[in-house]
């Protein structure tokens, strides 16, 4: 079986509260969007060996909405600072580090990191043309190589892209 990685913008946040951008949280719509695409991916019986998020409130709890749909209490939730503010070469460091018997690995991470990793692992030519690649609970599946250690440029191929306004209000 070749690796997989699953590439989720976090949940719609709420921009207007008067906090730090790390501690912002999600908004209910940011919540609901993301319970649709954990039902879908349990429907799809798309389910992750590893998942992989930023420390920041609202990428750890996008996390936790779609571990939950799982209930796995035995499949942590691993944090990495480097997956905030870092640049997309930080997220190629983290990945480099993942296990290689992780075959489906779930990133939750931040824009305009994710998008630049997507960019950069696919090239531009091969995405859809959109103003907006990755709105805000998008999910990307991604074919990788088996080795991640050096991830060169144009290595993934695109298998889809997932977004959560277009999912049905109910899955299931």
């Amino acid at each position: 079986m070749s690796r997989e990685l699953w590439l989720l913008r976090h949940g719609k946040s709420d921009r207007d509260l008067a906090v730090d951008d790390f501690d912002r949280p999600l908004k209910k719509r940011g919540k609901q969007d993301l319970e649709r695409v954990a039902i879908w991916l349990l429907k799809e019986n798309l389910i992750p060996d590893c998942f992989l998020s930023s420390p920041a409130k609202r990428a750890i709890s996008t996390a936790k909405i779609i571990h939950k749909i799982f209930a796995n209490d035995a499949l942590p939730i691993f944090q990495d600072k480097r997956i905030y503010q870092e640049g997309f070469e930080r997220l190629k460091t983290v990945l480099a580090e993942c296990p290689k018997e992780n075959k489906q690995v779930l990133l939750v991470g931040h824009n305009p990191e994710l998008t630049d990793l997507l960019i950069y692992l696919v090239g531009a030519s091969n995405l859809p043309d959109t103003d907006k690649l990755l709105p805000t609970s998008a999910l990307v599946r991604l074919k990788m190589p088996e080795d991640w250690v050096d991830l060169d440029a144009g290595c993934a191929t695109l298998s889809s892209i997932t977004y959560a306004k277009l999912l049905p209000k109910e899955v299931g």
